[in-house]
């Protein structure tokens, strides 16, 4: 199994597949109504919407930096601001994630073998690698899914 299908394999099981350690990204956000995705329960720095913005925007960076360009924050900013609670935009914000994680698997699929071990543009540091950038965000969606997990429990109970 070559690197793009093996990186290609792992981001399709954690968005909509059935990872060893639970619910899938998409199973967990395809369950969050509007009005839990808005609400910030006490304690909490984010709300789910805000969550989900954020992964958006680092999926995009890394499609960035995979197409050559410079290691920087995303072009959304890091924590994008969802404003208030609106149903049609909470629909837009979860296919838009969606919309970015079918894009990064078409660029897993084309990348070509030989520049995964590449390091990327604008990263300093040893093994900073496009394997690397992306093994990073699928552990990032890994992450903020249980986050959302546990903020919608949180939330509903």
């Amino acid at each position: 199994m070559t690197r793009s299908e093996k990186l290609y394999t792992q981001l399709q099981d954690v968005l909509s597949g059935e990872p060893w350690y639970g619910d899938s990204v998409y199973s967990i956000v395809d369950g969050i109504s509007f009005e839990a995705a808005y609400e910030k329960p006490a304690g909490s720095i984010h709300n789910i919407a805000g969550i989900i913005l954020h992964m958006t925007g680092w999926t995009e960076e890394v499609m960035d930096r995979m197409n050559g360009m410079n290691a920087q924050l995303p072009v959304r900013g890091d924590w994008p601001e969802p404003g208030l609670p609106d149903e049609q935009k909470w629909k837009w914000i979860v296919e838009d994630l969606k919309l970015v994680n079918v894009n990064l698997a078409g660029f897993i699929q084309n990348f070509p073998e030989e520049r995964w071990d590449e390091a990327v543009a604008g990263k300093s540091g040893q093994g900073e690698t496009y394997e690397r950038e992306v093994s990073g965000l699928i552990q990032h969606h890994i992450y903020h899914s249980a986050q959302i997990a546990l903020l919608n429990r949180m939330i509903n109970g």
